[in-house]
C-alpha cells in the first residue's frame, strides 16, 4: 500500500502501470495503494470478473485485470485499451497477458513472492523515481 501511494505521487493523466507477478503477490494490494494516493474515496476490490473498474479521485483511475483475458485482442475488445490513453491513470494487472496492449512509456512493476510475507517490487518506467520507505 505504501509503495502504492508513493508511486501516485509521480503519476499522471496518461500514466500506465504494468502489474506483474503471481497469485497473491501483492498486485491488487499495490493497485489499492495507488488509488489512495490519488484520493480514490470508494473501497477499490479486485476486477478480475469485470475485467475494468473505473473510480473517481483527484485523476480519474482505471483498475484493470487481464487475468482472464487471451490475450492483446480480447483486451482491446474489452474497450480498456482506450482507458489506457484517458485522462487517469490505468493500473494493468496481469500485464504479460497482453504485452503489446502495454504502452511503451509505461511503469512496470514486476512482484516477487519471497519467503514469508515479504515482497521484493522492481519498479522501472519512463522516469526516475525515488521512493523511500518506510514514509516518514
Amino acid at each position: 500500500m505504501a509503495l502504492g501511494e508513493r508511486m501516485a505521487d509521480v503519476l499522471g493523466p496518461g500514466s500506465v502501470v504494468a502489474l506483474r507477478g503471481g497469485l497473491g503477490a501483492g498486485k491488487t494490494c499495490l493497485a489499492k495503494g495507488i488509488a489512495r494516493g490519488l484520493k480514490v474515496c470508494s473501497e477499490v476490490t479486485s476486477p478480475t470478473y469485470t475485467i475494468v473498474r473505473e473510480y473517481e479521485g483527484a485523476l480519474p483511475f482505471y483498475h484493470i485485470d487481464a487475468y482472464r483475458l487471451e490475450g492483446d485482442d480480447d483486451f482491446e475488445n474489452t474497450g480498456a485499451g482506450e482507458m489506457l490513453f484517458g485522462k487517469g491513470v490505468s493500473v494493468v494487472e496481469w500485464s504479460e497477458r497482453v504485452p503489446r496492449s502495454i504502452p511503451p512509456g509505461a511503469f512496470a512493476v514486476d512482484i516477487e513472492i519471497r519467503e514469508g510475507d515479504l515482497r521484493l517490487f522492481r519498479v522501472s518506467g519512463p522516469k526516475d523515481i525515488s521512493l523511500e520507505y518506510p514514509r516518514d
